[in-house]
């Protein structure tokens, strides 16, 4: 992305992110407010209902208290006890009653709680009846059952009648109902809804309102649950329909039998119509704010950039030249501000680089031959101390009789032999890795080099003591590469030779061959001690080595192969988890993609394959 580009994109989403936030600041205390309005109205509407309620209440309680003062009733406990309690003149006595008194329940109880007459339910007489433990309370809700197996809620009120003894009691109430909801004088955009708890489960046809029928009512399912299951008020947002405009802030409160049991919910729903509108209205003014402030951001980046970007996409574009090795790269800006000063450094840092890089270059190059003739140095010193007190042992057996001085010869002359024979090698790998060929370059197979690897090995692996487990993973089908077959077929057998030097006690050897993306991947792995990271670090570099017996300039062989050709390696190793060596070599483009299912090879299978 270019300086043009993340400019207009920084001014773009500032001008974006700030109006997104006044909106958003706007709209929270948009809704703050009406949540705080519809919550007064909400509790103004609560409080209307309890004294609505309330006084229901206190009519019932009236109707019912003249009810049971009244001449009619007396001088019927006074014939109920007279006659021991014969009940079947007053079959209808209590339909007659509740007419009179406007009540729509009422039961004429006996004292020992059989229905003397019953206006809801005639035929209930002589059935018991399950009065409050106090009948001196004010009202209470109770649930009626019906004749037809409906039952309804009511508001109820129990009373005895002056001077029955026994007892006598009056048992009279009034629907909780859509007409008790039509007392309330609400607000245009507030509904109350009620909902008489009837059935364990939720009857959808059960919720009511001051209107008729309520639409969506199983929308309104869960906070009537959530209300009748805690006994407590509660509140949510109900979307009535798909559209925001038609939701509404809704509180349940439930009503309660003396026992605590909720027997009706009352719902209060504020419509938040006003509100989402205006939220709409704030959200369609922020997009048109932002969209101007995107348009006033682009003319500006284009007018920033103008006089910023063009400088420093010359400046990158020198830094590019420096880069691909124009030392003398020059930047030609003719500001006076910050741009400008940067373009003037710039032009005196190439400057100095250029005059650094060849003192570099030759303090590298004294430094590389010094480091390497000290390390060659040190390898034939090694050598040269036994040479020379054997030649000291020597000078010193002229004296000796001629049979010890004969010994002594054949002794000496089998050191100086070793020794010079160890020289020899000491500059032949020397030799060897001053003068690396340059690779051959022809069309090979890798799986097929690291297949012959591993049958040349296999015999020596199996013959080793304890043995050592040769596992060659290779594809099935073909790795394609442009290589020397000799010097990878030579860097992989190094890499081999070192696997079987780390694990003098036996273990596991394995190859492992793969195609990735764009390059093929060898990898030879060990189950010998590991190194530690600091090894690992100094690895590569020539006449290092953590053997007994060795060179140093093995690995140092290999990464100059894997380097001559394109490619990298690296080391993978923990203390006490073995070591791994992945080589990594460029492919021909357009032949390397996943490597097929691969083929697993053990040691017997290699050496069937392996020449006699």
């Amino acid at each position: 992305m270019s300086l043009r580009q993340k400019l207009l994109l920084v001014m773009s989403l500032t001008v974006v992110l700030a109006v997104a936030a006044v909106a958003w600041i706007v709209s929270l205390r948009t809704r703050r407010a009406f949540a705080d309005a519809d919550q007064k109205r909400a509790a103004a509407l609560v409080d209307q209902f309890r004294r609505e309620f309330q006084g229901r209440a206190d009519d019932v309680a009236s109707r019912v208290d003249r009810l049971a003062a009244s001449d009619r009733l007396a001088g019927m406990a006074f014939e109920l006890a007279r006659t021991g309690g014969d009940a079947s003149p007053y079959l209808n006595e209590a339909a007659a009653l509740a007419r009179d008194y406007q009540l729509d329940f009422l039961d004429i109880v006996a004292a020992d709680g059989g229905i003397v007459s019953s206006a809801q339910w005639p035929a209930r007489f002589g059935y018991h009846e399950e009065l409050p433990a106090s009948p001196a309370q004010p009202t209470f809700l109770k649930r009626e059952a019906l004749p037809d197996g409906a039952s309804e809620i009511g508001l109820f009120a129990l009373r005895t009648v002056r001077d029955a003894s026994p007892p006598v009691y009056v048992l009279g109430g009034r629907r909780l109902d859509r007409g008790f909801l039509a007392n309330l004088a609400t607000p245009a955009d507030t509904s109350v809804l009620l909902y008489p708890v009837l059935t364990p489960s939720f009857d959808a046809h059960e919720l009511v309102s001051t209107a008729g029928e309520v639409a969506q009512p199983a929308r309104y399912q869960g906070l009537i649950e959530q209300a009748a299951s805690q006994a407590k008020e509660a509140h949510a947002v109900i979307y009535v329909t798909d559209r925001r405009e038609d939701s509404v802030d809704a509180t349940a409160m439930p009503l309660t039998a003396p026992d605590g049991s909720v027997l009706a919910v009352v719902l209060i729903a504020n419509s938040r119509r006003s509100f989402v509108e205006l939220q709409q209205h704030i959200r369609a003014i922020a997009y048109g704010v932002a969209g101007a402030g995107i348009l006033l951001a682009i003319a500006a980046s284009l007018w920033i950039t103008s006089r910023i970007s063009r400088p420093v996409e010359q400046l990158a574009a020198a830094a590019s030249e420096v880069a691909a090795g124009n030392w003398h790269a020059h930047v030609d800006v003719a500001t006076r501000d910050e741009v400008g000063a940067l373009a003037e450094s710039f032009n005196h840092m190439t400057q100095q680089l250029a005059e650094q890089r060849e003192r570099l270059v030759q303090s590298e190059r004294v430094a590389a031959w010094r480091e390497l003739a000290r390390r060659l140095a040190h390898e034939l010193k090694n050598p040269l101390f036994p040479l020379q007190l054997t030649v000291e042992n020597l000078v010193r057996a002229r004296s000796l009789p001629p049979e010890e001085f004969e010994e002594i010869f054949q002794e000496s002359t089998a050191t100086l032999t070793a020794e010079i024979a160890n020289l020899k090698n000491i500059i032949g790998r020397f030799s060897e890795f001053s003068k690396m060929p340059k690779p051959q370059l022809e069309a090979v197979d890798l799986a097929g080099i690291v297949r012959q690897v591993g049958s040349f090995y296999a015999p020596a692996l199996a013959q080793h003591q304890p043995p050592i487990a040769l596992r060659c993973e290779i594809p099935a089908g073909p790795l394609p590469l442009t290589a020397d077959p000799e010097l990878l077929h030579r860097a992989i057998s190094n890499l081999v030779l070192n696997a079987m030097d780390a694990m003098p006690q036996g273990g596991t050897l394995t190859i492992g061959a793969q195609a990735m993306d764009g390059a093929v991947e060898v990898r030879v792995a060990d189950t010998g001690t590991g190194m530690t990271p600091e090894e690992c670090e100094r690895l590569f570099t020539p006449y290092y080595t953590t053997k007994q017996h060795g060179t140093g300039l093995g690995l140092a062989i290999v990464q100059s192969i894997v380097s001559d050709h394109g490619g990298t390696i690296r080391v993978e190793s923990a203390p006490g988890s073995g070591t791994a060596f992945v080589i990594e070599i460029p492919g021909p483009a357009g032949t390397l993609g996943p490597s097929n299912p691969g083929r697993e090879f053990t040691t017997e299978a290699l050496r069937a394959r392996s020449p006699d």
